[in-house]
């Protein structure tokens, strides 16, 4: 279960080098090694924070902003609830367009359409990796569910705040389409990326939504990415989530 550490725990591997060093040797000649006074230290810049856990921190106004210098044309949504801002996408990004399995003349009006700006430039990063599958359409399960009823859910999900896209198909620009519930071949259980991983039988489809899936958990576009080997719900997609304030990131 790759559980991926947060990046405060790294600190010693990229953030404080000397001061988490061991003790020098000798400098020879009977000297001793100079070590630096007590103190934190940086060795460069520090790195700047994944993807993911970056999006998740961007206000409204400044996630927009991003949007417009990466050219994503969206409207925004004046409300959607459980929404803290609410888009919908007006073309695709880098040539990949995210929809629904819905007739095309009722995706603009209907609210599975609608996520959060923050999603959006994650979908943008990988919609980039897409595009190196010739991938041309990403038809997903759900990215908003509208809360049921009138009282809000206590514990509202990923979804509820358009956050979470379930990517159930991917087509390619020659018309072939990977679908996760008929070509992943995992297993529940079984470790998805990584040494052992699958897929069995190790198809060809099998092989590149492995690829897919494994390509975005390592640039950390998502902080959590569900794959069918997670459990029976999630058998037939991937669900890749932005979830903010968060620093950790979970692969399954």
């Amino acid at each position: 279960m790759p559980i991926f550490a947060p990046r405060s725990a790294q600190a010693c591997l990229i953030g404080l080098a000397i001061a988490c060093a061991a003790p020098a040797a000798s400098a020879g000649f009977g000297a001793p090694a100079v070590m630096p006074p007590a103190g934190p230290y940086r060795v460069g810049p520090m790195p700047p924070p994944p993807p993911a856990e970056h999006y998740a921190t961007l206000d409204r106004a400044t996630c927009e902003a991003e949007l417009g210098a990466r050219q994503i044309a969206f409207r925004r949504v004046d409300e959607a609830r459980g929404v803290l801002e609410p888009i919908r996408l007006e073309g695709p990004l880098h040539g990949v367009l995210y929809r629904s399995g819905l007739p095309a003349s009722q995706r603009e009006s209907s609210p599975y359409e609608i996520l959060d700006c923050r999603l959006a430039l994650a979908l943008d990063d990988f919609a980039r990796q897409l595009s190196a599958h010739d991938v041309v359409e990403v038809v997903h399960l759900s990215m908003y569910r509208p809360p049921p009823g009138r009282a809000f859910p206590r514990n509202p999900s990923a979804h509820t705040g358009a956050l979470a896209i379930d990517a159930a198909s991917f087509v390619k620009r020659d018309g072939t389409t990977l679908i996760v519930e008929r070509d992943f071949h995992g297993r529940i259980g079984a470790p998805t990326c990584g040494a052992g991983a699958g897929p069995h039988p190790s198809t060809p489809e099998a092989v590149e939504l492995r690829q897919i899936v494994c390509d975005a958990a390592d640039a950390r576009l998502f902080n959590i990415a569900l794959t069918p080997d997670f459990n029976w719900r999630h058998r037939n997609h991937f669900h890749l989530e932005v979830s903010p304030d968060t620093k950790w990131f979970y692969l399954r």
